[in-house]
């Protein structure tokens, strides 16, 4: 766990670090600032895991900071330590998301207690903020750059990541959309302004529903920066229809196709069915059977070469298919053409 201690009492500054690195599980590092302004410029460098501040400083004081946080990290906790018993502080600090309310004078003690709280929210389910960066990091260069092959892999790990840490979907949403905030800064840093960003992920409930919302944002961001650069960006869909028209022999899988066409499984599947209607298993077995069809016409083809040509090693199971998807047998079919 990171800390970072705001006070613009240096003495006050001193004793909280000494008493925050004695914490017996152990503290990953400790900065220290003198004010909310000063602090503020010092998430942004490095963001901490948790905040231990004061309420009345010069320039921005503890609320302002409270704020801030609340407002661009949801993710980083926060606790207050003030020398003012007052209702309206705690309840304005509760407001902004901070876990606990310390009163001066504070010992080792009541240090540990709240690091021992925010420590076990900490372990119920959040997204660790150094890995977060890391990977915006790394999935900014790909999108600037148009990896496709390598912005899907990403989007999965990313995927597997965030359903790993059993966050509730409030949790996830504030964590998805601060990402979506952060990797579009940087994108503007580069020179690219979103035309009209559209945050789908807001109505939905679940979490593998709100990935895949974050995953369609991500892509959208990337078919607008290959639109700006006047490349000839294909249409996914088409693409893969395409792809499993060509392959009707070979058995291919959702996976296979939705890596070629430079999308996460997942989404490729729910994108898939919404525009074709019908699911991904569906739409290749109808598309082998009207084949079938089409091969059954040609009179001196023998039934087992047709199931081979569509990617049926084993006779029975093509039969089976066929009389699900057509109704008849593949003899029954051909004798209604008039061939024995």
């Amino acid at each position: 766990m990171n800390i970072l201690i705001v006070d613009d009492e240096p003495m006050i500054r001193k004793g909280l670090h000494k008493m925050t690195e004695s914490y017996p599980p152990g503290i990953g590092w400790i900065e220290l600032a003198e004010n909310g302004e000063q602090a503020m410029n010092q998430i942004t460098a490095r963001a901490p895991d948790l905040i231990l501040t004061d309420i009345r400083m010069p320039k921005k004081d503890g609320l302002e900071l409270c704020k801030w946080v609340y407002e661009t990290h949801p993710f980083i906790h926060m606790v207050v330590i003030s020398g003012y018993a007052d209702f309206e502080y705690a309840q304005r600090c509760i407001q902004y998301g901070v876990s606990e309310y310390l009163l001066k004078p504070v010992d080792r003690t009541d240090i540990h207690r709240a690091l021992d709280k925010v420590r076990g929210n900490k372990d119920k389910g959040m997204i660790s903020l150094v890995k977060t960066e890391d990977w915006i990091g790394e999935i900014t260069e790909k999108i600037w750059h148009v990896k496709l092959d390598e912005i899907a892999p990403s989007l999965e790990q990313w995927r597997e990541y965030c359903l790993s840490n059993k966050m509730t979907p409030e949790m996830l949403k504030a964590a998805l959309m601060e990402c979506l905030g952060m990797l579009l800064k940087r994108l503007k840093e580069r020179g690219y302004e979103p035309r009209n960003q559209q945050v789908s992920m807001l109505a939905h409930r679940t979490a593998e529903d709100l990935l895949t919302s974050f995953e369609e944002e991500i892509n959208r961001v990337v078919q607008e920066i290959l639109i700006r650069r006047g490349k000839n960006m294909k249409d996914p869909m088409e693409e893969a229809k395409r792809y499993i028209d060509e392959h009707l022999f070979k058995e291919i899988t959702l996976e296979e196709v939705a890596e070629m066409v430079g999308l996460t499984p997942n989404y490729f599947s729910v994108i898939f069915k919404k525009t074709m209607n019908e699911s991904f298993v569906q739409y290749r077995t109808n598309r082998r059977m009207l084949h079938a069809k089409k091969l059954l016409a040609i009179p001196h083809y023998r039934i087992i070469d047709v199931a081979m040509e569509v990617g049926y090693g084993d006779y029975p199971h093509f039969t089976k298919t066929f009389r699900k998807v057509t109704g008849y047998s593949p003899t029954e079919y051909r004798a209604m053409l008039g061939i024995k």
